[in-house]
């Protein structure tokens, strides 16, 4: 199941995720000096683009599959984007979270009717169990980024970019943390306009950016896991990763990273310029051209054709959200 299967994930993505708006954005284009258009995936129906995979990944399920269940492992936007499509689709779900996990994220899981349990100090420890759990039980176990269906579904987001647009971008700008969104719409876009397709630009926290890590070493390592506002990004990409790691590494033309106070800052544009909600591991790339990380430079000349950012989350505790703002109104 290593070839990426994108009328399959679009067929499932259609009938339980939302078609998100492409919303332009003035005040960033003035800036660059180019149309920004940026994909609100933060009012995807679990609030964050990962509702895609999920619904790819349990619709390829046998019905003897789906008769048994499916585990996964999360920092919260994954699991929630699971318990989600298990209900709509009549799967049981368990979902097992690090103890940290965000309290929003872990009330959406439970409201989604999935079981959660709390297991592990860590993402990678939690992961650990949940692996250990799908043994035992017999049930799918349903990765947040290393699986063709789960990368599938998510590139399903680059192609409704293209429906949505009448022009093909110049550059496209996701955050990266396990690589299965930004794989996708690599893949996604190459595969349906091959040279024509535009430059990828992955975005990590630098407090977040194992991939990162990852492609430079040639090789997937591990890292200690640092605090961070991105919390969506956090937890390593699998010593034995498939699928991901290499698709960021041959797709990808262009790598980022940002602060944790850009981070911030983009947090604060979101909802106070673009009146839009977006948890920190959603606003990294409108952090990175906010910050002016990003120009469009010599690899793309056309002030015409658009740059399109992903803002991919829009799960954040009111507190978070709530202090950051302070900070900001105080500073």
């Amino acid at each position: 199941a290593g070839v990426l299967d994108f009328a399959q994930a679009t067929d499932a993505v259609r009938g339980i995720a939302r078609r998100t708006p492409l919303l332009e954005a003035p005040q960033l284009s003035l800036q660059l000096g180019a149309p920004v258009w940026l994909k609100a995936e933060c009012l995807q129906v679990t609030g964050s683009f990962k509702v895609r995979g999920a619904a790819a990944r349990l619709a390829a399920l046998s019905e003897q599959e789906r008769g048994r269940g499916v585990v996964a492992c999360s920092s919260g936007n994954h699991g929630r984007a699971v318990a989600y499509v298990a209900q709509c689709l009549g799967v049981p779900a368990t979902v097992c979270v690090p103890t940290w996990v965000d309290p929003v994220k872990l009330e959406g899981i439970r409201a989604e009717g999935a079981e959660a349990l709390l297991v592990g100090d860590t993402f990678d420890e939690s992961e650990a169990h949940t692996l250990e759990l799908a043994s035992k039980s017999g049930r799918t176990y349903v990765s947040a980024y290393d699986d063709p269906w789960v990368i599938a579904g998510q590139g399903t987001l680059a192609l409704e970019v293209l429906d949505q647009l009448d022009v093909v971008p110049q550059a496209v700008l996701a955050p990266l943390s396990g690589g299965g969104l930004i794989g996708g719409i690599a893949a996604a876009l190459q595969e349906k306009l091959s040279g024509d397709a535009p430059r990828i630009v992955a975005v990590s926290a630098e407090n977040a950016a194992v991939m990162l890590a990852s492609v430079r070493a040639g090789k997937p390592v591990e890292l200690p896991e640092q605090e961070t506002l991105a919390n969506a990004l956090a937890g390593g990409i699998g010593i034995d990763n498939q699928y991901s790691f290499q698709l960021v590494r041959d797709r990808v033309q262009e790598h980022l990273s940002v602060s944790e106070a850009q981070i911030e800052a983009a947090m604060v544009h979101a909802a106070t310029s673009l009146r839009l909600v977006v948890e920190g591991g959603g606003a990294v790339a409108l952090a990175a051209l906010l910050a002016g990380a990003w120009q469009p430079g010599v690899a793309a000349p056309d002030p015409e054709r658009p740059v399109v950012v992903v803002l991919s989350g829009g799960n954040v505790a009111p507190a978070t959200l709530a202090s950051v703002l302070s900070r900001w109104s105080s500073s």
